[in-house]
């Protein structure tokens, strides 16, 4: 099946193809995403207003831009698969809308994905990918979550964060020392011009049994020692290395837990986090040592993006999955209630 992704859950527009015929890599026959940073940058993050509108004037010239780079037309589609859920309702309801139009338009099934189980997926779409069992490291803007992934589709929630997300995290810890929106790649990018150890601060609920996160603890101490510091570009580098590794071993020790908890030492990690260079080589490093391996997709589909979109879909598609005519939008959803493939 040649399937059209579409993800407009918040402020990326993605289009995608995915061609099961072909697999793996090449069978992301092309991909396109509008990133609308510029957009919010003035309101200090994302406007949801603001982000459907844009999604409404981006994503017809996506899809035709997606279609001529590979080499297709509408005519050539098979299926459509769409953001459904979670994710901001209004811009939700741009991607649902037209892919459901498109569906109807050309007679093909269309299927909403869950925004999550797209990230999960996305490291599959590489070469050599890992089957299942493994277990999952999710960790974007809006979530942190360790997942066992039994089959596609039979997903068991090991742990998830309490509060602030990791990659909320990052973000208000740079709004924090001043660095401008979006802040966490800057402050990840400060991190390696940082001194290792000048300033140290906890690994959040590492010191108890359990697989949950708590992020938001951290963010109070990296402010407390922004506020009594001399506020130098040093000091805010070394600042922003001594909370990265913070946050990197924190992900790094629940991770093992929750590999001894799964009995598998194959882990896949993806969200807008998994680009994190310090974290993908602790990972790896780390599962190595066990003897088993850690995956990672490619860093431009960490980001959201409509290929893991396409991909998803795809998987579900070719099952004999598929929807009903009605437009789904799904503000919140629980991973676990996905049908197995």
């Amino acid at each position: 099946m040649k399937v059209l992704g579409i993800e407009t859950s918040c402020d990326e527009t993605g289009v995608a193809v995915y061609d099961t015929a072909i697999g793996g890599t090449a069978g992301l026959r092309a991909q396109a995403v509008y990133s609308q940073i510029a957009l919010h940058a003035e309101y200090g993050g994302v406007v949801p207003e603001l982000a459907s509108r844009d999604h409404v004037r981006k994503l017809l010239p996506l899809i035709r831009q997606t279609l001529a780079e590979a080499g297709l037309t509408t005519a050539d589609l098979d299926g459509v698969a769409y953001t459904a859920g979670p994710g901001l309702v209004g811009a939700l309801l741009v991607g649902a809308g037209v892919a459901r139009a498109l569906a109807w338009a050309l007679e093909v099934p269309a299927i909403g994905v869950h925004h999550m189980e797209g990230h999960l997926l996305a490291p599959l779409i590489e070469d050599d990918a890992p089957r299942p069992p493994f277990v999952a490291l999710l960790v974007s803007g809006g979530h942190t979550q360790l997942v066992a992934v039994d089959a596609i589709g039979r997903y068991r929630l090991l742990g998830e964060t309490l509060d602030d997300a990791a990659g909320e995290a990052f973000d208000k810890t740079a709004k924090l020392m001043g660095l401008p929106y979006p802040g966490g790649p800057q402050l990840a990018a400060l991190a390696e011009r940082g001194i290792p150890g000048r300033f140290r601060f906890s690994r959040p609920m590492t010191d108890r049994p359990g697989l949950d996160f708590s992020f938001s603890g951290l963010k109070t101490q990296v402010l407390l020692a922004w506020q009594g510091s001399d506020q130098s570009e040093q000091t805010r580098a070394d600042i922003a290395r001594g909370f990265e590794d913070a946050v990197v071993e924190t992900l790094a020790i629940k991770c093992a837990r929750a590999l001894d908890a799964a009995g598998c030492d194959t882990l896949i990690v993806a969200g807008g986090v998994g680009a994190n260079a310090r974290l993908r080589a602790t990972l790896v490093e780390l599962c190595a040592a066990r003897g088993g391996r850690a995956c990672f997709p490619r860093p431009a589909l960490c980001t959201d993006n409509g290929a893991m979109i396409a991909f998803a879909g795809a998987l579900r598609l070719t099952a004999g999955q598929h929807d009903d005519a009605a437009i789904r939008a799904v503000p919140r959803w629980d991973m676990a209630t996905l049908a197995p493939v």
